[in-house]
């Protein structure tokens, strides 16, 4: 296998506009039920983080723990393997911090999305 793909098994886990987000907020506040993951992330839809976390859980990065309790309790949390990705999470972080300042510099006040505002 070569090192491009090695890389591109790294992105498959990681790309989707939520996976980072969940990452990012489980590393913020450790463990977090479901509902409080869905307050920590408006704009995504009960079944959006239900699929995204089903398959951060698949790839051993978030651990589902559920009670046996009326009403039923589940917790997700970041797996010791998961930890492993806080460093690379970090530097994204960083970048896309730096990328929009630098794009701020080359095009003038921007949107955080990067686009610049439209003149009226």
């Amino acid at each position: 296998m070569s090192s491009y793909c090695k890389f591109e098994t790294a992105l498959d886990i990681l790309v989707g506009k939520w996976k980072p987000v969940i990452l990012l907020r489980l590393f913020a506040n450790g463990t977090m039920r479901f509902s409080e993951l869905q307050r920590a992330i408006p704009d995504i839809t009960k079944k959006m983080l239900t699929q995204q976390l089903r398959e951060l859980e698949y790839h051993d990065i978030v651990h589902r723990k559920v009670y046996q309790q009326i009403p039923p309790k589940v917790e997700y949390s970041i797996t010791k393997y998961g930890q492993s990705m806080s460093a690379v999470l970090q530097v994204m972080n960083d970048w896309g911090t730096a990328h929009i300042e630098h794009m701020n510099e080359l095009y003038g006040e921007e949107r955080e999305d990067g686009q610049q505002d439209e003149e009226t």
